[in-house]
């Protein structure tokens, strides 16, 4: 007997919903598994992390999920990471999420923003708590463009500066203070076998971007603070394969304290102390500069709130430059209300970023 020929309903019917319609047939993963984790080097699409929750400075290596998209991940950003987070040898976890950032200290690599080099910025680091702006008294001498520079990233990222003077036995802090006498500058003075204890304390429970010229004394700093820096540095900068260390910012755990001094070594693999957090350093010894073309004119003025009040019944639309006549700055410092350098400085931060002059060529200020 031959078959039965079926009978079709609307049942049976199948229309294939339109793009705006068709319902999602996968669901992003919660990820309620994850771990939280610190980032303290990238390097090439590798990322080396550490869990903050359990003490344990192991390193671990993870990749960028995809479903992250284009997200950037910098050191200092907490993130989730699911996979193997074991940190030993070999292994691969996922960053999978990454935490809301608290601040982003910014820098773009030129001012001139009719480049495209100069309109490239870039994100030093995450969730700093705190600039510290490290300057030699002599050998070389203060560089207070830079230190400007320093303070108006500072201020636009809402990252509080702190003023490290080193070299102390070579000459003495007075000009450069007077010079910022007005702002009210927290600085922590550090000589030659002079105990660190100050600058610990204000590191304390923090993530510090440490920045400074050649020269000035940052690196021997970074190392009498973190014993194991070189060692540590190595370990996290493994995951470039080859890569040269000393190019990379690279976020080092501050180790404890203990009575009368002693340092507990706690680089990674190694469990940080107990008590109060140690707080972290952020190495950054491939920045040398601070190009401002990503603040505005109006926001470049934050760095100097020495001469904000000067402005307040300024003409409209003054551009504060030496070119506009009027300008009540002229006044403001005349009168004795502001120091001349700081607006001399000021003015020549605008003329650079409006591509006017290179700030490099520009003279420093006159401490004497």
């Amino acid at each position: 007997m031959p078959p039965r020929k079926r009978e079709y309903d609307e049942d049976d019917v199948r229309i294939r919903p339109g793009k705006s319609s068709r319902p999602r047939t996968r669901t992003r993963p919660k990820h309620d598994d994850a771990v939280d984790a610190l980032v303290i080097t990238v390097d090439r699409g590798r990322y080396g992390c550490v869990r903050e929750d359990t003490g344990d400075l192991d390193v671990i290596t993870a990749m960028r999920a995809r479903e992250l998209g284009r997200k950037s991940v910098v050191v200092g950003d907490r993130v989730a990471l699911v996979g193997d987070s074991s940190g030993d040898a070999g292994t691969l976890a996922r960053i999978v999420r990454i935490s809301e950032r608290t601040s982003v200290l910014r820098r773009t690599a030129d001012d001139d923003d009719t480049t495209p080099e100069g309109r490239l910025e870039r994100v030093v680091v995450a969730n700093a708590d705190q600039l510290v702006i490290v300057s030699a008294l002599s050998d070389p001498p203060p560089r207070t463009g830079f230190i400007d520079r320093c303070l108006v990233a500072a201020y636009d990222a809402d990252v509080e500066p702190l003023l490290c003077l080193t070299k102390s036995d070579l000459a003495g802090p007075e000009q450069v203070l007077d010079y910022y006498a007005e702002l009210d500058l927290p600085y922590v003075l550090v000589g030659p076998g002079s105990d660190l204890d100050e600058l610990r304390d204000r590191l304390a429970g923090r993530i510090s971007v440490m920045v400074g010229h050649s020269g000035v004394g940052k690196s021997t700093l970074v190392n009498r603070l973190v014993p194991d820096a070189l060692r540590a540095v190595g370990v996290v900068s493994a995951i470039g394969k080859g890569r040269h260390t000393s190019t990379s910012a690279v976020a080092l755990r501050l180790p404890s304290v203990g009575k009368g001094g002693s340092v507990d070594k706690a680089g990674p693999g190694k469990k940080a102390g107990k008590g109060k957090d140690p707080g972290w350093i952020v190495d950054t010894p491939g920045i040398r500069s601070f190009g401002l073309a990503h603040v505005s004119a109006e926001s470049l003025l934050h760095g100097f709130p020495d001469l904000v009040e000067g402005t307040l019944e300024d003409q409209p639309n003054c551009g504060h430059t030496a070119a506009d006549t009027g300008c009540t700055l002229d006044a403001w410092v005349a009168d004795g209300r502001a120091d001349e350098r700081r607006l001399a400085s000021y003015r020549r931060l605008l003329a650079s970023r409006a591509g006017d002059g290179d700030w490099r060529d520009q003279p420093e200020a006159d401490l004497k």
